[in-house]
């Protein structure tokens, strides 16, 4: 199942798409302890919300909406999911990730997590967040690109919801990126819940993007790991041309350090030895 993920990064032609789950490998917070935040700064009473869909976007835009900037918050993350270097040295999984050499790693995480993962394994690697950082990109050096923005840029972060609806054009420069660099290569997205809309209408519209060209048998597969097995998100995924990996025999908090682990083994195993 393995075999076109393999080859796709042997040859430089996989980009990774990393989310959430990543960064909780290592301690961060949830989205949860986030809103808990939240209501506690605006002195909310969450119990009054208790059976509604109030969620960290809408709490994130009624937060601008009172501070007037998202910048508080967004000092409060920094401080607050900024990860000692030697919780990072024990993290299998940012190992894992650095030892595969994507040339092209998209993340919707904040944190500086990957680039400071880079830089404790000596890996070089160009930081992307806006447009003018696109002309640093330097061939055969890692692309890290802050997909919803980045810590040292309030204007770049996207966490509220008018930043996600704003983004649903799909028509910013690190969209028009995206889509350049994901028609010709294979994509694997980690660290995903399935029921993050945003990732989902990402992964839509890259399908749709091959369906409408009308050469989608062309499309490389792309790939999404998932930490428990579900035949309904998996038959819908498919449909989008993606293909479901899982960890069936492995606990939930264990299995994309196991996923990653025999994905380098399989890399790095000569490929003309049976």
């Amino acid at each position: 199942m393995l075999e076109g993920l393999v080859a796709a990064i042997r040859q430089r032609q996989a980009i990774l798409f990393a989310g959430a789950g990543v960064s909780m490998t290592v301690g961060l917070p949830s989205w949860s302890t986030l809103i808990e935040h939240i209501a506690q700064e605006l002195e909310i009473d969450l119990t009054d919300f208790r059976g509604t869909d109030l969620n960290y976007l809408t709490l994130a835009e009624f937060y601008r909406l009172k501070q007037g900037s998202i910048g508080p918050l967004r000092s409060w993350m920094d401080r607050n999911w900024t990860i000692p270097e030697k919780a990072l040295e024990t993290s299998r999984v940012h190992e894992l990730i650095c030892k595969l050499d994507f040339p092209i790693i998209y993340t919707t995480n904040f944190d500086r997590n990957l680039e400071n993962s880079y830089d404790l394994y000596g890996k070089d690697y160009v930081k992307i967040v806006n447009a003018k950082d696109v002309a640093r990109i330097h061939e055969d050096v890692t692309q890290i690109v802050k997909y919803h923005g980045d810590f040292d840029d309030d204007g770049s972060i996207v966490i509220a919801e008018t930043d996600y609806l704003e983004r649903l054009s799909f028509e910013s420069p690190l969209d028009i990126k995206f889509r350049s660099d994901a028609l010709g290569k294979t994509i694997l997205f980690i660290g995903y819940s399935m029921t993050d809309l945003n990732i989902r209408f990402l992964m839509h519209r890259l399908w749709k993007t091959w369906a409408d060209s009308g050469y989608e048998r062309d499309r490389p597969q792309s790939y999404v790991f998932m930490l428990r097995p579900n035949p309904v998100e998996q038959a819908v995924l498919e449909q989008w041309g993606l293909q479901v990996l899982t960890e069936k025999e492995c606990k939930p908090e264990q299995a994309l350090e196991t996923f990653l682990a025999k994905l380098h083994k399989a890399v790095e195993e000569d490929p003309a030895c049976p």
